[in-house]
C-alpha cells in the first residue's frame, strides 16, 4: 500500500500566513482585486481587453424607427356624441336624419373603432379609418367616403 502524500497546507500550518505572503493574505475579495467587474477601468483592463475587446463603447447600428407621435387620433364613439355639438357650430351638416361630417375639417387622420355609433353618419375627408369603425358606422346605415389608392 502506497503512503498518501502529504498536502502542502499541513506543511504551513503554524506558519501564521500559510504561503499566502503578509497577514492577511487570501482572505477576502481584495486578494484578488475585487469582486464581479470591479477595476474594469483600472486594475483589470487588459484582462477585460483580451476576453471582449468590445465591451467598451457603441457597436452596430440602430435603424431609426419611424413616429407617429403627430398623428391625429379619434375614436368613432366620440365623433357619434359630438355630432349634435358639430351641426350647432357649423362645421357638420344634417340632412333629414344624416350627419354630413367632414373629418378633415376637424384636424383627424385616422378614426379609431372604440364607442357606440347610434346615429347614422356620413363621414368625408376620411384619410384611414380602422375595419371596427366602418363596421359601426355601415352597420347603422352611415357611409363613408375614403380616398381613392
Amino acid at each position: 500500500m502506497q503512503k498518501r502524500k502529504s498536502k502542502k497546507i499541513n506543511k504551513l500550518r503554524g506558519q501564521r500566513s500559510a504561503g499566502y505572503g503578509f497577514t492577511k493574505g487570501h482572505r477576502a475579495a481584495g486578494q484578488r482585486g475585487g469582486k464581479g467587474m470591479a477595476g474594469s477601468k483600472k486594475h483589470h483592463y487588459i484582462k477585460l481587453m483580451i476576453e471582449n475587446p468590445r465591451y467598451f463603447g457603441k457597436w452596430g447600428f440602430k435603424r431609426p424607427q419611424k413616429l407617429l407621435e403627430n398623428l391625429v387620433v379619434l375614436n368613432i364613439g366620440e365623433i357619434d356624441e359630438a355630432a349634435d355639438r358639430l351641426v350647432e357650430k357649423g362645421i357638420a351638416t344634417m340632412t333629414g336624419k344624416r350627419y354630413n361630417i367632414d373629418v378633415s375639417k376637424l384636424g383627424i387622420d385616422r378614426i379609431l373603432g372604440s364607442g357606440k355609433v347610434t346615429r347614422k353618419l356620413n363621414l368625408t375627408g376620411v384619410q384611414s379609418i380602422t375595419i371596427r369603425a366602418r363596421e359601426k358606422v355601415t352597420g347603422v346605415g352611415g357611409t363613408i367616403d375614403l380616398p381613392a389608392e
